[in-house]
């Protein structure tokens, strides 16, 4: 496959990936799988995308943090949870079987995508008068530390499972709740960049084609989200879950 066909293959949905993980996470679910459909090794394709995610997820951090939806705080607690959930994840895949997830998220996915769209007032504004703030900033690092372990071990759709957690468990806005996400996912995705920069498993001249896309896809999705809320996030977060529910199925048959 020519240079060029590569990037005709990737690039695109490496934007779509920006701007769906923007909005409600889970961009992954597109990004790496276009990598590898262009014929990139697996190995450089993790490290590539990960080039990638970390420019253009710096970029919708940054615009979520502009507009007031992050809580700096928490969503730092967090990714410290992150890291050390991640590496607990990492171990955890030499012991366990990852099919038992699998079996797990068959059941859980859909009964959150009924949740999402049938509650039509989840996330629709912040809702932390009654936790108190150390209460808020442990159950960040749980958040991180837990879910981290869930990235590390599996992976797809960990932002998107963040947004909801942020949300369900410590009162914020969907939107402040995907602006906490991002900075949490980029802390995540900042380590790991390192061990694949480490090793020379990032492919530069398809990773700045990619991560210019990213940067891209990311600002727009940032954009909508910041401006129309709710009403934008929910539908792009039972988009992501149903991508995910039937990626988990798709490789049981």
């Amino acid at each position: 496959m020519t240079y060029s066909t590569t990037l005709l293959i990737i690039c695109p949905l490496i934007f779509i990936a920006g701007f769906i993980d923007a909005v409600a996470g889970g961009g992954g679910l597109i990004s790496l799988p276009a990598y590898i459909f262009a014929g990139v090794p697996i190995h450089i394709a993790y490290g590539t995308n990960k080039f990638a995610n970390c420019i253009g997820t710096s970029v919708a951090s940054v615009k979520f943090f502009k507009s007031g939806n992050i809580k700096v705080k928490p969503a730092m607690i967090s990714a410290v949870g992150a890291l050390i959930g991640s590496w607990i994840g990492a171990q955890l895949v030499v012991l366990l079987d990852e099919k038992y997830l699998k079996y797990s998220l068959i059941i859980i996915l859909p009964i959150v995508a009924v949740f999402l769209l049938f509650n039509r007032n989840f996330g629709q504004e912040n809702n932390t008068k009654d936790l108190k703030v150390n209460k808020i900033y442990v159950s960040s690092f749980v958040i991180g530390l837990i879910i981290g372990a869930y990235d590390g071990f599996f992976g797809p759709g960990t932002g998107t499972f963040l947004v909801l957690a942020f949300t369900s468990i410590c009162g914020f806005s969907i939107i402040t709740s995907s602006g906490n996400a991002k900075m949490v996912n980029l802390a995540s995705n900042l380590a790991a960049l390192i061990v694949y920069l480490l090793n020379g498993k990032v492919n530069f001249s398809i990773g700045i084609p990619a991560a210019i896309c990213a940067v891209l896809g990311n600002y727009l999705g940032a954009q909508l989200a910041i401006k129309n809320g709710i009403k934008f996030i929910k539908p792009v977060m039972v988009f992501v879950i149903i991508l995910l529910f039937s990626k988990v199925i798709y490789e049981f048959i």
